[in-house]
């Protein structure tokens, strides 16, 4: 039974922040210390940023737990007693908690993001997960072939670990958007345990009716990529496709692409035209329309994607 999407639906659009260790997708972030990291978090303008999001009317907004470089910004005692890294790369400061409490009473829905995989530039915490690449070539070097492995142990621990983050935030968090489930095949499309619904059910672990969707990388026109996910992960990058309608074999249509050059860097890439045009035509259908923005360490957003953002006021 998938979850309703009414209220994503009806948001129309929100904003998406790669708030990490490293720049988003990069082998970085050996050179933080967790306490470094820690007072990075501990310095997040959580008030600045909802005031940013309230001024734009955002209806809901993404926050990265953590990446590749292994540093997340909520604490995890499964991750801890997994990895046994001391001083912990999970920061003192819950992020996610503090960020519900300033935008909830703004009307402002939270949701998060967090790769399917080990953290690839943390080899410490890679081998004591039991991870290992489902690919040849390794990190960096590209995604590359499957090898066919399913990853067992590493994906119990991946979900005790996600249970114990859902059970903290519990109805705080409204959705989950899971990166790198490429290989499905391979490691989530069995019968048994591990699989998808046994990842889903772990992500809900803590609110039954929050959404789910696995990316299964850019794929033009989107696909809903399991029956267990209740709206497309929808990550575009330059080809931006015609909306088929509200409901993609049975989830809920939804697209994931970037305002700046890359993701979370760069100037304004399109015209403020371009942006509103493509938004109205996808919600139009009862589509959803994720927009990621670069944001600085201190938790606060450019002034030239809030004023491109500000136009998507004129959607009604």
């Amino acid at each position: 039974m998938r979850a309703n999407t009414d209220w994503f639906s009806k948001a129309e659009w929100g904003v998406l922040c790669h708030y990490l260790g490293a720049p988003a997708s990069s082998a970085g972030g050996a050179e933080l210390s967790a306490e470094e990291w820690s007072r990075q978090v501990d310095a997040f303008d959580v008030k600045g940023l909802a005031d940013q999001l309230e001024s734009i009317s955002a209806p809901y907004f993404f926050i990265t737990i953590g990446q590749n470089s292994g540093h997340y910004c909520a604490p995890n005692d499964t991750y801890d007693c997994y990895v046994g890294i001391s001083p912990s790369k999970c920061s003192r400061r819950d992020l996610v908690r503090d960020l519900y409490d300033e935008m909830s009473p703004r009307g402002i829905d939270l949701l998060v993001y967090l790769p399917s995989g080990a953290p690839a530039a943390d080899p410490v915490a890679m081998e004591r997960l039991g991870w290992e690449w489902g690919f040849e070539g390794g990190w960096p070097g590209g995604w590359g072939k499957p090898t066919g492995k399913r990853l067992v142990e590493f994906q119990l621990k991946w979900e005790a670990i996600m249970r114990d983050w859902s059970l903290r935030w519990g109805t705080k968090v409204r959705g989950w958007w899971i990166d790198g489930c490429y290989f499905a095949d391979e490691m989530y499309r069995f019968p048994d345990p591990p699989n998808f619904e046994s990842f889903a059910q772990a992500l809900k672990a803590g609110n039954p009716d929050s959404l789910v969707a696995f990316n299964p990388g850019v794929k033009v026109p989107v696909v809903c990529h399991s029956e267990f996910e209740d709206f497309t992960a929808g990550e575009i990058s330059d080809a931006f496709p015609v909306c088929p309608g509200r409901w993609l074999d049975g989830a809920q249509y939804q697209i994931l692409s970037y305002l700046g050059e890359t993701w979370g860097a760069g100037e304004p890439r399109f015209p403020d035209e371009f942006v509103l045009g493509y938004t109205k035509h996808v919600t139009s259908k009862g589509g959803v329309v994720t927009w990621d923005v670069p944001i600085a360490k201190n938790g606060l957003l450019p002034q030239a994607f809030l004023d491109q953002l500000t136009i998507l006021a004129r959607l009604d």
